[in-house]
């Protein structure tokens, strides 16, 4: 099915520019891509694992498909899954970040890959008079199915470019003269503040993890840009799409379910996602959350007037004295702070019994300040008990491949440095804040640098 499908836009759009690597400028047509296509695979190719950020994985992806192979994209340096029972009926494997330290995959036929191009195409309005700008990962499953599949399905052109970083974004100011950027709220931030956000983008979306209010509203009125809030999971592909033409009025938003998607909220306030996209199964261990075209989130969601709100996550809820608090909530209103470039809020085991967790605060900051003038800010917003006691300021909250920061690795660093006696909650000695309990709660300055 997939095959036929590409051979159809082959033929059609066979003369037409099909993708281009920006960094080596070499170019193909529709035409030169199928006949790519046409090179054997090795012996054992049951199973093919296209890696890197060039034209050979969209070569790896067509000759899968031209011989029938399951196709299983990896990022650099990770390994092709090995003695694993077999495989379900399926053409794709989507990896997904273990949880256990074992390798877990979701499963998709020819047909769920496709249902999710066609969403996300008629969804965004993907044109192919507006080229993709390729910066992304294409192993990762918002590039796949933003980039790779909308080129071989939909024949929307793509434009490999060689790094995220500002000043390479910048030349490829004259790629097109208009195109279509996806990028991570990180990279958006970077773009935003060296001022590489091109001005011949015609769509500007915005995956892969909560896209900061602020930032969105700075980009508009800087640029004339409207970042596209696009949420998504592995399991099923994309949810929901912002189609609006100006910034959002809640940082919670994630716009409305895309075309042919249906969202619920089921009686624990978990949002539950019913499309043709979503995957088979989990792979090699099923899960009653996933299958039969169903899948149940870890997302706490409000549904109002037909928008979804997102208000955090089952499994990151933090308990302070019996009472529930997602950490999203409290890292919405902290970005509102002008001085706060980055947050994310945990909560760590309490010493005190009555408590069960203490809130933290981790925090890079664009200006030096005092804790105080955060937890008055905070004050102001949310209830005292919802205000975090221990503040942490870093000059990097970085993010992986895929554009999240994760909060489980920032939690782990956390309680490290606290049980080592080694912290920079406050900017002040360990002896100081031995000395001073205020210091050890509310920090001092801020940024570090």
């Amino acid at each position: 099915m997939l095959y036929e499908r590409w051979q159809k836009i082959a033929h059609d759009r066979r003369n037409d520019v099909a993708l281009r690597d920006l960094a080596s400028g070499q170019r193909w047509t529709f035409a030169q891509l199928s006949r790519e296509a046409e090179v054997p695979l090795a012996a054992n190719g049951a199973m093919v694992c296209p890696q890197g950020h060039s034209a050979e994985f969209i070569f790896a992806v067509l000759r899968a498909w031209r011989w029938q192979a399951v196709v299983c994209p990896l990022e650099l340096h990770k390994q092709p899954p090995t003695d694993f029972p077999p495989l379900p009926p399926c053409y794709h494997l989507k990896t997904t970040p273990p949880t256990t330290g074992a390798p877990h995959a979701v499963a998709f036929t020819e047909e769920q890959l496709a249902a999710d191009a066609e969403n996300i195409v008629t969804t965004m309005g993907l044109r192919p008079d507006w080229p993709n700008l390729g910066v992304i990962s294409l192993a990762y499953s918002y590039g796949f199915s933003n980039l790779v599949l909308p080129l071989l399905l939909h024949g929307i052109p793509l434009f490999l470019v060689p790094s995220p970083l500002p000043v390479v974004l910048r030349s490829a100011a004259h790629a097109h003269w208009n195109l279509t950027l996806a990028g991570v709220p990180a990279l958006w931030r970077a773009w935003h503040k060296a001022g590489a956000i091109l001005r011949n983008v015609r769509l500007a979306i915005s995956a892969g993890a909560p896209l900061p209010l602020t930032l969105e509203r700075d980009v508009f009125e800087e640029h004339g840009v409207k970042i596209h809030n696009f949420y998504g999971s592995t399991e099923c592909g994309g949810i929901t799409y912002d189609a609006t033409a100006t910034p959002r009025l809640d940082e919670a938003s994630v716009g409305r379910p895309m075309q042919n998607v249906k969202v619920a909220v089921n009686r624990d306030g978990v949002l539950v996602v019913r499309s043709r996209a979503v995957g088979e199964t989990y792979w090699p261990e099923p899960a009653k959350t996933l299958g039969q075209s169903r899948f149940q989130t870890c997302d706490l969601a409000e549904i109002t007037d037909g928008v979804v709100y997102l208000r955090g996550r089952t499994n990151d809820q933090i308990n302070v004295a019996g009472r529930k608090v997602s950490p999203a909530a409290i890292e919405q209103a902290l970005r509102e702070h002008e001085a706060v470039a980055e947050c994310l809020v945990f909560g760590v085991p309490s010493g005190n019994a009555d408590r069960i967790d203490d809130i933290v605060a981790c925090v890079t900051a664009d200006r030096r300040g005092t804790t105080e003038e955060l937890k008055q800010f905070l004050l102001r917003k949310l209830p005292s008990w919802q205000v975090p006691r221990e503040w942490w300021f870093v000059k990097s909250l970085g993010t992986n491949a895929r554009g999240k920061v994760s909060r489980s690795q920032w939690r782990e660093k956390f309680l490290e440095h606290r049980a080592n006696g080694v912290t920079r909650l406050s900017g002040h000695s360990p002896a100081q804040r031995a000395k001073s309990p205020s210091l050890r709660r509310t920090g001092a300055e801020f940024p570090l640098s």
